[in-house]
Formats: C-alpha cells, sequence, structure tokens
C-alpha cells in the first residue's frame, strides 16, 4: 500500500474556520444516522470511539446511551467543542492514520464521513481495526448514492469554485458505491457484515440559517479562498432554490450509506 501525504494539517485549517457554526447547524443534519447506529451499537460500559469525531455531537449521543466515550478529529476548534460538551470524556487531536490508542480497546469504532477525508483512507481504517476488539464492530459512513439523494446537488454546488483536484482524486460520491465501500473495508483488514441506508434530510429554518451551515464546512472554506464568501453564498443560494418551502424553511431528503464491519483475523 502506497501512502500518500497526511492531511490533517490541512483539514484542521479548513474545517476549524467556521468550527462554531458546524456544530450549531451542519453536524446535527447527520443526527438520525448517530442515533440509529447508537440505538443499535451502544448500551452501559461500551467503549466507543469516533473517529474524526468533529464537534462531539455523535460522541454526545453514544454518552447518553452509557458508552464510555473517546473522539480524535484533526481540528482543535472542533475537539474543543466536543470537549465542551462532554467534559470528563477523552477527546484528542491527531491524525486517523496513527490513532494514538491501544490495540483491542474499543468495542465499536465509527467514522462518519470521516475516513474519505484522511490522506490514507485504508491506512486509517486499517487503525480503527487495529483499536476494536475482535468481537467489536466499525462502522464507515458516507454519503449515498446521489441518484437517491436530492441533497447530492447541495454536495456539489461548490464545485466550479474550488481548485482543480488532483488528477485520480476521488470525488464526493467515490464510497457510494457499495463495491468500492467494501473494497475499502477489505484493504483495511476488515470483514464487512452489510451495508445499511440511514435517511437523515437536511433541513434549516431560513435561508440565513442554511447559508451558514453549508458554509461551514472545509469544503466551503476551501471554495472561499479560491473565490469569495459572496461566491459561495450565491452557489448555495442557487443550489437550496429547489428545496424552499412555503414557510420559507428548507428541507432536502439526503440519505448516508453505512458499512458494518468487523476486524478479520483476530
Amino acid at each position: 500500500m502506497t501512502a500518500k501525504p497526511r492531511t490533517s494539517e490541512l483539514n484542521s485549517k479548513l474545517w476549524g474556520a467556521r468550527a462554531r457554526d458546524w456544530a450549531d447547524i451542519q453536524e446535527g443534519q447527520v443526527s438520525r444516522v448517530y442515533e440509529a447506529i447508537m440505538h443499535r451499537f451502544v448500551k452501559p460500559g461500551v467503549r466507543y470511539l469516533d473517529a474524526g469525531c468533529g464537534a462531539g455531537m455523535a460522541a454526545q449521543l453514544a454518552a447518553e446511551h452509557g458508552a464510555q466515550v473517546s473522539g480524535i478529529d484533526a481540528t482543535e476548534n472542533l475537539i474543543a467543542i466536543a470537549r465542551e460538551r462532554l467534559p470528563q470524556s477523552d477527546f484528542r487531536i491527531g491524525d486517523l492514520e496513527s490513532l494514538p490508542f491501544a490495540d483491542n480497546a474499543f468495542d465499536l469504532v465509527t467514522g462518519f464521513n470521516s475516513f474519505q477525508y484522511a490522506g490514507n483512507p485504508a491506512i486509517a481504517l486499517g487503525e480503527a481495526a487495529r483499536v476494536t476488539k475482535p468481537s467489536g464492530h466499525v462502522v464507515v459512513t458516507t454519503w449515498g448514492p446521489p441518484e437517491k439523494m436530492p441533497a447530492a446537488s447541495l454536495v456539489t454546488s461548490l464545485r466550479s469554485l474550488l481548485p482543480p483536484p488532483p488528477p485520480g482524486a476521488p470525488g464526493p460520491f467515490a464510497l457510494s458505491e457499495e463495491s468500492a465501500l467494501r473494497q475499502l473495508a477489505s484493504d483495511a483488514g476488515l470483514v464487512a457484515m452489510e451495508i445499511v441506508d440511514v435517511p437523515s434530510p437536511f433541513r434549516y429554518r431560513d435561508l440565513a440559517t442554511a447559508l451558514r451551515g453549508l458554509g461551514s464546512s472545509g469544503v466551503a472554506t476551501r471554495a472561499v479562498e479560491n473565490s469569495s464568501a459572496s461566491a459561495v453564498d450565491a452557489a448555495h443560494e442557487q443550489a437550496l432554490a429547489p428545496f424552499r418551502q412555503a414557510d420559507g424553511s428548507y428541507y432536502a431528503d439526503a440519505l448516508f450509506r453505512c458499512l458494518i464491519a468487523t476486524p478479520a483475523g483476530k
């Protein structure tokens, strides 16, 4: 396996620029996925790691279900919010490709739209397998297939404002294909058990809230750096228009694909 340069420093800068907006608005758009996974796998005493934990919403839900929670993320500003939410839990700043935890430490490891942002996704997922107990589970969550997800147009709305991607760089839906997701798991030393799709629609009470939420991602920050904040807002407003409701709120159906796996050969 050829290692690519790690991207944690870049991701920290991009995803930390508007961390509070991410925590207050955008992170919650995936709440139904968090809840589905916690309901299935978390019970009191479970040791849980959220790899790429962001501002800690999934970790907070796990703690409410009785889990012993840990989290790691490259972004200091997001980790600071996670620590505010769960001051007694173990949140660390670091690389997904080099998890600072012992072998077989966790019953459950999740990556909610995180492993694909690592410089070396297979290595990062291999680290998740390493720290998972033989009887434990690793859950990899990514975008659902774009043809089944109206909100895909929001995900891709900034494409023209971003720098040209490197040759061969994967797009945001690269892991949405079941075969690609299963292959990544196999490359990382995991046995894929099943793939489930979980609906979690994007909801915003008004345009200003929608623009703050969509503008808080690392992708949006990069687009601002390459163009301007006004151009990013304009692109998002145009993409949001079909989802406007009669009361001025916005609703867009979104789908998330979750691969559930166990470590191989332990």
